[in-house]
């Protein structure tokens, strides 16, 4: 990837993310995760694995946040006046998330410029592609996808009785 464009992506990518995390609105935070799944994609088609990006933006960005928005839509979330947390809750959210980034920088300083085991094997002259994709998704990753699948489908249907609960 371009150092210049891996300079442009990144910065758009931690706001968009952050944009996720930080939003007090169910359905600004589903469309930040959308424009972060896009420019992710767009990460993708920079490290020339077209697939994956296609995929990415398919799958992701397109079946998987329709079917959260359906979900925010179906519990029927009002704008209420958001209530503050306490203040020794904020102050024990602030220091956990303070100590999770500094432990997070530690680790990513202390990883070096060494080359991991098995990293070698990711810069294939296959990567990216469909065969190179579905071979690793339907041997060494069967079992998460579908344990993927299982979950999202249990997470539907726990909405649908909350939102069924809601209206009787």
């Amino acid at each position: 990837m371009a150092t210049a464009a891996f300079f442009v992506l990144a910065p758009l990518l931690i706001v968009s993310a952050l944009g996720v995390v930080l939003s007090r609105s169910p359905i600004r935070s589903a469309l930040s995760l959308v424009v972060t799944l896009f420019l992710l994609a767009v990460t993708f088609l920079f490290l020339d694995a077209y697939m994956v990006a296609a995929l990415q933006v398919i799958v992701y960005a397109g079946a998987i946040m329709v079917l959260f928005l359906f979900v925010i839509m179906l519990l029927n979330l009002q704008n209420e006046p958001p209530e503050g947390a306490p203040m020794p809750r904020r102050v024990l959210g602030w220091g956990a998330g303070g100590l999770s980034l500094i432990v997070l920088i530690a680790a990513v300083r202390g990883m070096g410029r060494t080359v991991p085991p098995g990293a070698a094997e990711s810069a294939t002259s296959d990567f990216g592609t469909i065969a190179a994709l579905s071979q690793r998704l339907f041997t060494h990753y069967v079992l998460p996808f579908e344990m993927t699948s299982v979950l999202l489908l249990v997470a539907i249907v726990g909405a649908v009785v909350l939102a069924k609960r809601k209206l009787e």
